[in-house]
């Protein structure tokens, strides 16, 4: 249920008391919604025929298809070149009974049809799981290690004279080869999607008020491929919708606004409005048509390895495990963070003296700057920082709030006058920033976290205070995510979807976008 697709190059035009003359018009179009006196959602009882063909000639079928077997050919080649590779790295390694011509074959053939059988069994070819997030790769390494426990048990009891060094290098060529391509092909799929292609045409189906809160996060990364194509409403409202979609308020069933529109799933919000009756009829109605069915839960912000859908009579109930924020997991973040700050500051060391000079002697004053912050627990900590600032900025702050350019508790301001000429520079580079190691290296701080507020305690209320259930860090999901760009709200939104949702693997691709997100210098300021 959870197929890509392509959009419809053609405008579908609801009608005029509906919507705007055309779907996915670029500007903003006011939506009048008549009110009327019952449900406007109709679901007749019953389904149609299941029918394989049907959903096989659909619009988002073929293309998911082509995706896929995209994939497989790549993932059999990686695997064969993998094998080529190895074979003439060790043209010695002969196989026991196997000859030469027989190696060839199976590294060349039977090693790559069986990759491939590992990561189909592994679920790594399936929709849900392919453009966006980490479960495509884990898959990618559970295979691995799948087909490396098959060949040595299938070794041991063949009593195979296997090269140990071949198979100890072929499989992990093959894994880190497989990792590397379907990385590229990913972002070849986001570049595609980002020019509105390649994507799941969405008719959400709602109250107004869950409709937005959907089409709000769904249009908030393009990446993920889910674009709304229209609104159908639940209940009658007599409110305003400025939408570049339609916003359907008639009664009316959900598949003929469907084939209006021109989309190819339906996505039910929240669960107002639509009875688990009229879901599973919805339900019964799609099978055989092509249109893919999603529910989207009140529950958002809570990533998937927290829930776990716990069936209990035919009730499939959503089980939310707390945050992880302690544990072994915990420990090896601190110890990981220590050991890269140590060695961090023995590497930049000399990027550092070079800043600490030019700090020097373009302004006269202190080559840091300490200020107080709120670390872990609302504990008060003094983070490092290169001064990028004149030495009179504190007291020039109350003539410029009015030209503050954010909505919370950090002050930004793009031409902030108070900055110098190499400030205006390290702030652009985030070399400013690089002394935050020490506070790193004394366990004030983390790698990866939420920045460090200043210290205003009685501003800390409520889902604010939250972020303080972990240590700051020099970056965090903010700083991958537009920097100074963000509003308010979404920093302590981003934030608290790290603080309960952290794991490892997150710190690592945190760490490995804040690369690009520095390169970029978008936000920087």
């Amino acid at each position: 249920m959870h197929d890509l697709a392509a959009p419809s190059t053609s405008a579908v035009a609801p009608p005029a008391t509906t919507g705007p003359p055309s779907v996915g018009a670029p500007e903003a179009v006011a939506n009048t919604l008549a009110p009327s006196l019952e449900s406007s959602l109709v679901i007749e009882p019953g389904g149609v025929q299941r029918s394989p063909r049907t959903r096989s000639g659909t619009r988002q079928t073929r293309w998911a298809l082509r995706y896929r077997l995209l994939l497989l050919l790549l993932d059999f080649l990686s695997c064969s070149a993998a094998g080529w590779a190895v074979i003439h790295m060790y043209p010695q390694a002969e196989a026991g009974f196997f000859d030469r011509t027989v190696l060839n074959w199976t590294a060349l053939l039977i090693l790559p049809a069986a990759w491939i059988f590992a990561l189909w069994v592994h679920g790594a070819y399936e929709g849900r799981y392919l453009g966006l997030g980490p479960d495509e790769f884990k898959r990618v390494l559970k295979a691995i290690i799948s087909l490396t426990a098959v060949v040595c048990f299938l070794a041991f009891t063949q009593k195979a004279d296997l090269s140990r060094l071949s198979v100890g290098t072929v499989l992990p060529l093959t894994a880190t080869v497989t990792l590397l391509v379907r990385f590229v092909t990913r972002k070849a799929l986001h570049v595609i999607r980002k020019r509105g292609r390649a994507s799941q045409r969405i008719l959400l189906v709602g109250t107004l008020g869950e409709a937005l809160s959907v089409y709000r996060i769904t249009t908030r990364n393009p990446n993920a491929g889910l674009v709304p194509v229209g609104i159908c409403l639940t209940e009658p409202t007599s409110e305003q919708a400025s939408l570049p979609i339609p916003v359907f308020n008639g009664k009316v069933e959900p598949l003929d606004r469907v084939k209006q529109v021109g989309a190819d799933t339906i996505a039910v919000c929240g669960a107002r409005g639509v009875s688990p009756e009229a879901l599973r009829r919805l339900a019964w109605q799609l099978e055989g048509s092509g249109v893919d069915l999603v529910v989207a839960p009140s529950l958002t912000n809570i990533a998937g390895p927290r829930v776990h859908i716990r069936p209990v009579e035919g009730l499939p109930l959503l089980h939310v495990e707390e945050p992880t924020i302690s544990g072994v997991g915990w420990l090896i973040k601190g110890l990981f963070d220590r050991l890269a700050a140590f060695f961090g500051l023995l590497l930049i060391s000399p990027i550092l003296g070079i800043a600490a000079l030019a700090i020097k002697i373009s302004d006269p004053g202190p080559v840091f700057f300490r200020q107080a912050r709120a670390g872990r627990g609302g504990h008060t900590i003094r983070v490092w920082k290169f001064r990028t600032m004149y030495v009179d900025a504190e007291e020039r702050l109350a003539e410029l709030l009015g030209s503050n350019e954010t909505d919370g508790l950090l002050f930004k301001m793009s031409n902030d006058p108070r900055i110098t000429r190499v400030g205006h520079f390290l702030r652009k580079t985030s070399i400013d920033e690089l002394p935050q190691l020490i506070n790193v290296l004394l366990g004030e701080m983390s790698l990866v976290g939420p920045r460090p507020l200043p210290v205003k305690n009685e501003e800390f209320a409520g889902d604010v205070r939250r972020r303080m259930l972990v240590r700051p860090g020099i970056t965090g999901l903010w700083q991958v995510s537009g920097r100074s760009n963000l509003s308010w709200e979404d920093a302590v939104r981003l934030d608290l979807y790290y603080v309960d949702n952290w794991s490892l693997a997150f710190d690592f691709m945190i760490l490995y976008k804040t690369l690009f997100a520095v390169m970029k210098r978008d936000g920087a300021y």
